[in-house]
């Protein structure tokens, strides 16, 4: 299976992995078991047997510079060392230079000329295990980019990943929620231009629940907060923004209806 420029991994960095580890698994319903590597204590998530993510610590160095725990996307390609080259003459940025995970891949930190940060990674074998159909719950469903110019924005992740577009959906004030795929049929995000309020271009990442009511009732339940939503969105699912016990973003995708 290709993963080509695809998304094909999640992590969080946190200022507490095991109250971290806690909160998710609770609330998604995710697996989580160590990874075995002793220099850097590592967290897989999985999806039943399948990994599709992983949790770590944010590093002392990070969090001086002002670092704060997130989530981040790695997306797959063929040579770590030529994109992340490509992304630098694209004006983007190398925030890690690339590295090898013994066993594991080769990978490099990187932004987009936005300030976008996101993940390059070359997997060390060409086995990856087929990931669980979207919309699975505990999944990724959707990839979203809050860009400071949208237009601009796609035209970056076009060229150095041939990302194509999908639909446009006119949001009226909000302006234009562009759909885009990464080499499938089926869109995989969406990009748009960010809320004034909001900082800084970043990537959100939407977890498949089962049902968008039952899953806001667990984040609350298990000391997270809802800071947006539900809202139903095109399409029928529903969605919300919520931030973690220690502050990290991530939002929810699934069916449920509102009452009143």
């Amino acid at each position: 299976m290709s993963t080509h420029s695809t998304f094909v991994w999640h992590e969080l960095m946190t200022t507490d992995p095991v109250a971290a580890t806690a909160f998710y698994t609770a609330v998604i319903g995710w697996k989580a078991q160590d990874s075995g590597m002793s220099e850097v204590p590592y967290t897989i998530l999985s999806v039943g047997e399948t990994p599709i993510g992983g949790l770590m610590e944010l590093p002392i160095d990070a969090r001086a510079n002002g670092a704060r725990p997130g989530w981040i996307g790695y997306i797959g390609v063929d040579d770590v060392d030529a994109c992340a080259m490509r992304i630098k003459d694209a004006g983007g940025k190398q925030h890690r230079a690339p590295a090898d995970i013994p066993g594991v891949g080769r990978f490099a930190v990187v932004a987009d000329p936005q300030g976008a940060a996101f993940v390059l990674f070359k997997a060390a074998s060409d086995e990856m295990p087929a990931p669980p159909p979207m919309g699975t719950p505990g999944t990724i469903g959707w990839n979203e980019l809050q860009a400071t110019d949208r237009d601009s924005a796609f035209a970056f992740y076009a060229d150095i990943f041939g990302w194509t577009k999908g639909e446009a959906v006119d949001m009226g004030q909000m302006g234009i929620y562009q759909l885009f795929k990464t080499g499938g049929e089926s869109a995989v995000g969406g990009m748009m231009n960010r809320m004034p309020m909001l900082p800084m271009p970043f990537w959100a990442y939407y977890i498949s629940v089962e049902e968008i009511n039952a899953a806001i009732g667990r984040v609350t339940a298990h000391g997270g907060q809802i800071v947006n939503g539900p809202h139903q969105v095109p399409g029928g699912s529903w969605i919300a923004h919520g931030l973690d016990p220690q502050g990290a973003m991530f939002a929810l995708v699934g069916p449920g209806q509102v009452e009143g």
